[in-house]
């Protein structure tokens, strides 16, 4: 079993080469059961079909603009999972339920992005800066995280895949990392050279940056090594499961990690939609199911947040499919959420009520969800995190 003794007993081995243990390695040492907060973002890349997700079963038109895909009510074969007489989850959201009936996933109906592309590069990068409409060099999670004046932890904010992702660039230290199983510096004769290079340059900026970037490389190294087994009998599905399961990992590490990013794509489905979503809801909701149960009582300082670009048109296409559109669905889960309950206005399906008269309209914009996050949970500023947007109402989805 991997423990936090294990790992800093670990860790301080593999510092030794560099002479001294850094300042982030003494206080976490130092702190022990002290408890962080933490955010955790989750990116449905391609467009995910809210509408389906999270089917509103009371509309009428819902059923009669989609004869083929649409979701039957709860009750009926293969019907949705009802949570309130008017909404339900996708079936093979089952996983969730219970996340539901316990209070720790809510759902924001109508959500999204107030600048209308449907260019799936243009409405990620919008979403992931947050900054829509306008390009920007860094990401909302990066910051959202507040300033501290003590040397943060290298793994202070980290992204699960091969780069980093635009949400997490900006000026916190940020790491990207692809797999724990299979990290390893290849060759450490090499790595050594460059290390001394960067612990003789003169330029201190150049100086902060290779040192955290050894500390963390040698931070995943320790922590790859040890064994790891999910708590609570949680299992994790697919591609996205080892995702969420290396940052569960990292977390009970307790190695200053107080932001994550995880990505899931695959959610454009022009054709042949309901099939390919019903395999993805599988793995996406037995996924966040497993990461809660593995967590266990540390999701009390925890919550987790996902988002797609946009939605999908209200009307299916041609090809069992549907096309790009505009408003969608965000979920939130964690201890601290007050859950088992729908956030936002429903604008209705009505030709007049929908955007362009053909996608569902945005009543809530994904900033104000992401707002109450980062300013209720981690304590930043909404102005230092989403610049020149001022939030709506309070939607209340978290406990005073």
């Amino acid at each position: 079993m991997f423990t936090r003794r294990f790992f800093l007993r670990a860790s301080a081995v593999a510092m030794a080469g560099v002479g001294v243990a850094p300042s982030w390695l003494v206080r976490a040492a130092a702190e022990g059961s002290k408890k962080r907060k933490i955010l955790v973002a989750v990116f449905q890349r391609g467009a995910a079909d809210g509408l389906n997700v999270v089917v509103p079963f009371f509309e009428k038109l819902y059923y009669d603009l989609r004869p083929t895909i649409a979701v039957p009510a709860p009750g009926k074969a293969n019907g949705g999972i009802d949570l309130d007489g008017r909404f339900a989850l996708h079936p093979s959201l089952q996983p969730l339920k219970s996340l539901w009936d316990s209070g720790q996933l809510a759902i924001v109906e109508a959500t999204g992005s107030p600048d209308p592309t449907r260019s799936h590069f243009d409405a990620q990068d919008f979403m992931e800066s947050g900054t829509p409409g306008k390009m920007s060099a860094d990401g909302w999670l990066n910051r959202a995280l507040p300033p501290t004046d003590d040397a943060p932890s290298p793994l202070r904010a980290i992204a699960i895949g091969t780069q980093l992702p635009r949400t997490l660039r900006g000026s916190r230290p940020a790491v990207a990392v692809n797999n724990l199983e299979q990290f390893q510096v290849r060759n450490q004769k090499t790595s050594g050279i460059v290390e001394s290079m960067y612990a003789t340059t003169a330029d201190a900026k150049l100086l902060a940056s290779g040192r955290e970037t050894f500390e963390a490389v040698k931070m995943i190294e320790s922590i790859s090594r040890a064994p790891y087994t999910p708590a609570n009998g949680a299992q994790y599905q697919g591609e996205f499961g080892r995702s969420l399961q290396q940052v569960a990992r990292l977390i009970k590490a307790d190695v200053g990690v107080e932001a994550a990013f995880a990505d899931i794509g695959g959610w454009d489905h022009h054709s042949n939609e309901a099939p390919q979503l019903a395999n993805l809801l599988g793995q996406f909701g037995g996924s966040l199911a497993a990461f809660a149960r593995d967590m266990g009582d540390r999701m009390e300082d925890i919550v987790l947040v996902t988002m797609s670009e946009f939605g999908r048109t209200v009307r299916e296409d041609g090809n069992g499919g549907t096309d790009h559109g505009h408003g969608n669905v965000m979920t939130v889960v964690g201890g601290a959420v007050r859950g088992g309950q729908i956030y936002g206005r429903w604008p209705g399906l009505e030709r007049e009520q929908l955007f362009e008269q053909r996608d569902l309209a945005v009543t809530t914009d994904f900033r104000d969800v992401l707002g109450e996050l980062v300013s209720q949970h981690l304590g930043q500023k909404i102005d230092q995190v989403f610049p020149g947007y001022k939030p709506g109402a309070p939607l209340g989805l978290l406990k005073t």
